[in-house]
């Protein structure tokens, strides 16, 4: 009986730690539903494997093979430092792909999507072939994101969380989409540090599939028109950019919108 009667207040002063733990959880979910979801979020992705919660439609499929966000930019990296290629992207490649970004660039200019005082970001920019294209046609303010840096062209960053605040662009450039693990995710990111009515140009390839490097397949312009969720598509013309087909012109929009393809 004594010990009975020991334990009967611990007991009490458990449930009465549980209820105000219930009750504070009630409220905080109840005042802040964004920042409880985001915490959420954050707590499943970063602990499953990151195949568990990429997913795949009909028109883009993420490639399997990736059992950590390490082991695919590992192999990213494997492709960027790699010296024999990073010789001919500086040497016979330099001025061959500068000439045919300048054309690029030079269009969309002439289209109004560009101006010689828009600020610039090329995504996966390597060694900064079309951030020196940009330069060489009037757009001087222009700078490149990659793994691997090339001063002073490209600085160091991931696309899938770049390293800028929001609404910092005019006008973002990228031929790599095919690289994204998170297409969501680099999507979000342009549209996160591009201003409102700013402009997003991507060269993807629909008629044949990637390298080997590579982390998904994309079969038709749908997928980014949906990933775009705060943009308007505006231009979708063919190209010859490097075994890239197709270029993908958005303007993000003051309001999120919803676009059907």
């Amino acid at each position: 009986m004594e010990t009975a009667k020991t334990k009967h207040p611990t007991f009490k002063y458990l449930i009465l730690s549980l209820s105000l733990s219930f009750l504070l959880l009630f409220l905080f979910i109840s005042l802040h539903p964004n920042r409880f979801q985001a915490l959420l979020t954050t707590t499943v992705t970063e602990n499953r494997p990151h195949s568990a919660f990429v997913s795949s439609t009909e028109d883009l499929k993420i490639r399997p093979g990736y059992t950590s966000y390490d082991t695919y930019i590992q192999r990213q990296l494997n492709k960027t430092l790699n010296p024999k290629l990073r010789e001919i992207w500086t040497t016979r490649d330099w001025d061959r792909k500068i000439q045919v970004f300048s054309r690029f660039f030079s269009d969309l200019k002439s289209g109004k999507f560009l101006a010689d005082s828009s600020k610039c970001l090329c995504v996966g920019a390597r060694v900064g072939q079309e951030v020196e294209a940009l330069k060489r046609v009037g757009v001087a303010d222009s700078i490149g994101i990659d793994l691997v840096p090339f001063p002073p062209l490209v600085i160091k960053g991931d696309f899938h969380n770049q390293p800028f605040d929001d609404e910092t662009f005019d006008f973002e450039f990228s031929n790599v989409f095919d690289h994204a693990l998170r297409p969501e995710k680099f999507i979000a990111e342009i549209e996160r540090t591009l201003k409102s009515d700013g402009v997003a140009v991507l060269h993807v390839s629909l008629s044949r599939r990637g390298d080997k490097y590579s982390a998904n397949d994309l079969y038709s312009v749908k997928p980014l028109v949906k990933l775009f969720r705060r943009s308007k598509l505006v231009r979708v013309r063919k190209v010859d950019g490097f075994g890239l087909d197709t270029e993908v012109v958005f303007r993000k929009t003051k309001k999120n919108i919803t676009q059907r393809f």
